[in-house]
């Protein structure tokens, strides 16, 4: 055997064992990658099925004359800001994924000032559509909190992949950076002070 060969031979085998160690990385994060954004995608979707049970509530409260119309046009405000502020799933960065959060809050923050001034309509809380409607925002919620989870868990898992060593190396020349995660909402580790007050 030539002496030359065993240099080539081991070239040859380092070149092939570093192909597939790419190749093999590479094919799992896009797995992965993909994952994440059809876990985001099922986040939207949970708070688009809000948003369309939230227009529902709107048209059933409009029914009572006499309601507080400024809480009614919050709400409703809110629920055009939080509709119209979306993010491609290609491009799901810190800032624009606070942005869908903050938009998102003050559609939750306007949905329960509505449902708190509700209790002071005795009709209207009686009303079957609304107590069903009410009923499936409350579903829709635990939902939403589901798919957000589940978010983070498929971004972890493709961040473990593309930021652990050696693979690290090779996730900026493929193009993969690390995804933005769901973060809770600000203010959101404080404990509400609840007082129960009593007559």
């Amino acid at each position: 055997m030539k002496k030359w060969l065993i240099p080539v031979i081991i070239l040859v085998v380092i070149v092939v064992a570093g192909y597939q160690w790419a190749v093999g990385f590479n094919n799992t994060a896009v797995t992965y990658e993909a994952d994440a954004k059809t876990a985001w995608s099922n986040v939207e979707s949970s708070y688009q099925r809000r948003n369309d049970l939230i227009g529902n509530l709107v048209k059933t409260v409009q029914g009572a004359a006499d309601f507080e119309r400024g809480t009614l046009t919050d709400v409703i405000e809110a629920r055009a800001k939080a509709t119209s502020t979306t993010i491609d799933v290609n491009d799901l960065t810190p800032d624009k994924m606070a942005a869908f959060q903050e938009a998102q809050a003050g559609l939750s923050s306007a949905l329960s000032r509505l449902l708190v001034t509700v209790e002071r309509y005795p009709d209207l809380k009686a009303n079957q559509n609304f107590l069903e409607l009410q009923s499936q925002l409350e579903g829709t919620e635990n939902r939403i909190n589901v798919a957000r989870d589940r978010f983070n868990e498929k971004v972890n898992t493709y961040d473990i992949h593309t930021t652990k060593f050696p693979n690290k190396l090779l996730a900026g020349w493929f193009g993969f950076e690390e995804m933005a995660r769901y973060q809770a909402d600000p203010g959101a580790e404080v404990v509400p002070d609840v007082n129960f007050e009593f007559d």
